[in-house]
């Protein structure tokens, strides 16, 4: 590290990138970046911190700038040309994350889903008890002087995480994602066992999946859940409208009681990872029982309001296995309520190999609209529509639009669910709109 240099992130509204760069800052060295005009919503942390956002332009590439560029531009981006046609010093976010583990005991979390969730929790938990740095994919980061943990999210896109060389690695479970990446399910199996051979010390994995019941690390692998073959196990789990608890043993020995107020399954299973990292780290259970207790989860999964008579949550559940969970999760919590059910769909690549799995795991709502497929900076357009899906959907399935979003105006007293990765946001937000102007209309 180089307090002579600026650190210049190009994309730096990226979840991870806008995380690393405020660890950054938060350590004392000088940072900007360069992002669209469109507010996002991890931008908010930048702000805050004062760092400086530019519009992309070629011409803010100066001397003196180290680069990191976000994995969602290629070499071709104008600003990344220029910084390399200058002779300055270029590192892609995962290589430049990758050289900052060592001097900590650091904690990957990988996965097909729960990652951001998580490391979120984990991040929480430890903070509260011993100093943290961390880096979480809801554009959360932060640095902290002489930390002892430094806790990351470790993406799988495109074998980015095999750039980490871990002491532990939490893997949540292994799914088909990425079509436009991975060839299939053992595609990504093999990605995940080629990264386990890099972490240090061992690895805490989800007993259920049976990929991850695969692995042949050269560390311990140690199996959290809920059957009696896992390592670490949520005995006597009671899920109720205020959140879950649970005992937590391992192997035979009685860890504790726990509480969290989250919904979910998978929050249960999150909390018994985070637990278990926490035991061989040696860290006092009794503080780890408060740090979950007081965790309220991370931007932009399961976030709630209340706008009139309606319950709005919004997350960023974008895989059929991710929708399942986050409905699960509003069941649990709103047992008496109508769950609606907002869907973007997220690229044509995923909405086309995943079409079956994401109309079955809708059909648990009570209802469901969709959005019109939201393209990325990577695929713009594909042989698939929204209208494709609604087909499989028995439980509706009608396109909504952003300036028409009077459908929703049918419920009272019932959950809307928005859920995507893409701008989701924008259609709930006009929802909110509309509601908020009847409900003054009706006063």
């Amino acid at each position: 590290m180089d307090n002579a240099t600026t650190y210049y992130f190009i994309g730096i509204k990226g979840s991870g990138m806008s995380s690393l760069a405020l660890i950054l800052h938060d350590e004392g060295y000088h940072v900007k970046g360069s992002d669209i005009a469109k507010y996002t919503f991890t931008q908010r942390g930048l702000e805050q911190a004062g760092i400086e956002v530019l519009p992309f332009d070629e011409a803010n590439i100066t001397e003196g700038l180290t680069v990191i560029a976000g994995n969602a531009f290629t070499d071709d981006h104008p600003e990344i040309k220029k910084a390399r046609a200058m002779g300055l010093p270029v590192t892609r976010y995962h290589e430049f994350l990758g050289k900052m583990l060592p001097g900590y005991t650091s904690i990957g979390v990988a996965g097909a889903h729960g990652k951001t969730s998580t490391t979120g929790l984990l991040s929480h938990v430890l903070s509260g008890v011993a100093p943290t740095s961390y880096l979480v994919g809801d554009g959360s980061g932060k640095g902290t002087p002489n930390a002892r943990f430094f806790v990351f999210e470790a993406d799988e896109y495109r074998r980015h995480f095999m750039a980490y060389h871990p002491d532990y690695m939490i893997m949540t479970n292994i799914d088909f994602d990425h079509p436009d990446y991975y060839t299939g399910i053992e595609d990504v199996y093999q990605a995940f066992q080629d990264v386990s051979q890099q972490v240090k010390k061992g690895i805490f994995a989800w007993g259920d999946d049976e990929n991850l019941r695969r692995l042949h690390a050269d560390v311990p692998v140690y199996y959290y859940g809920t059957s009696k073959n896992d390592d670490f196990q949520a005995r006597d789990i009671k899920r109720t409208t205020e959140g879950s608890e649970f005992d937590v043993y391992h192997e035979d020995e009685f860890l504790g009681h726990f509480q969290i107020h989250l919904f979910g399954e998978h929050n249960v299973l999150n909390s018994l990872a985070v637990i278990a990292v926490a035991y061989f780290e040696k860290v006092n259970l009794e503080e780890i029982k408060d740090e979950l207790l007081d965790f309220q989860g991370v931007k932009r999964r399961f976030s709630e309001k209340k706008v009139a008579d309606m319950t709005i949550i919004d997350d960023y559940a974008h895989h059929p296995s991710e929708i399942k969970a986050t409905l699960d999760a509003a069941r649990q919590k709103y047992p008496e309520k109508e769950i609606i059910a907002v869907f973007q769909p997220h690229t044509f690549s995923r909405t086309i190999a995943l079409l079956d799995d994401f109309a079955k795991s809708l059909n648990l709502a009570d209802k469901v609209y969709l959005t019109e497929i939201f393209s990325s900076v990577r695929e713009k357009s594909g042989k698939i529509s929204s209208a494709d899906l609604a087909a499989k959907i028995n439980k509706g399935g009608e396109i909504l639009q952003a300036d028409n979003m009077s459908p929703l105006l049918d419920y009272h007293n019932a959950v809307v669910v928005f859920m995507g990765a893409g701008d989701v946001q924008r259609y709930e937000k006009a929802y909110e709109e509309l509601l908020s102007n009847l409900s003054l209309k009706n006063n």
